[in-house]
């Protein structure tokens, strides 16, 4: 062989190792490219599901705030209902006291007896009345005297009764179903 065509050889050796040291290289960047373009779908997806679970998660918050809140409006149209007539019935509390005061007038006469029996009849018809709304008398003689349904206004002694009794009561208490309107006014045993 002459050198020309050895020459010719080595260079076509040469162009050869290049070509192929390309295609290595190109396949190379290819495979790069291909696992960062997988690479960057894989971080879109992560980025998609992060931001779906968020979402999920903030509607699972916001139909738990709506359900509270829609319970809350029904127990309050529950007690609105339960108590509608609260104010009503506070307002007849001295119309009741007003009442017994009347009803305790010794009578001298046949007339004012008769009197008596009427105011006596609306007495009752109107405590009739407050009682279908759920008002009740606070029972207070002889009870154990209790801070959430008596207030005492004074202290007795009687040694025969217990410390703590009620003694007397003042005023009457009521209570509407389960609510104090006004507690009875007592005179407690020391």
């Amino acid at each position: 062989m002459t050198e020309t065509t050895e020459n010719k050889d080595l260079v076509q050796d040469d162009v050869q190792a290049e070509t192929t040291a390309e295609e290595v290289e190109r396949t190379e960047v290819q495979e790069e490219v291909e696992l960062s373009v997988e690479e960057q779908y894989e971080a879109k997806l992560a980025a998609l599901q992060a931001k779906l679970d968020d979402e999920e998660n903030r509607h699972l918050r916001l139909r738990a705030d709506f359900d509270n809140m829609r319970r809350r409006q029904q127990l309050d149209r529950e007690a609105a209902e339960k108590y509608r007539a609260q104010s009503l019935l506070s307002d007849l509390l001295p119309v009741l006291d007003n009442f017994e005061r009347a009803l305790q007038v010794e009578t001298t006469s046949e007339e004012t007896a008769s009197i008596i029996k009427g105011i006596e009849m609306v007495y009752r018809s109107l405590l009739d009345a407050t009682e279908k709304e759920g008002l009740q008398v606070i029972k207070a003689e002889g009870e154990q005297f209790d801070p959430n349904i008596h207030q005492a206004v004074m202290q007795e002694q009687d040694s025969e009764k217990e410390t703590g009794v009620v003694l007397r009561e003042l005023q009457k208490g009521y209570i509407l179903k389960d609510r104090v309107l006004r507690p009875t006014m007592v005179s407690v045993n020391e």
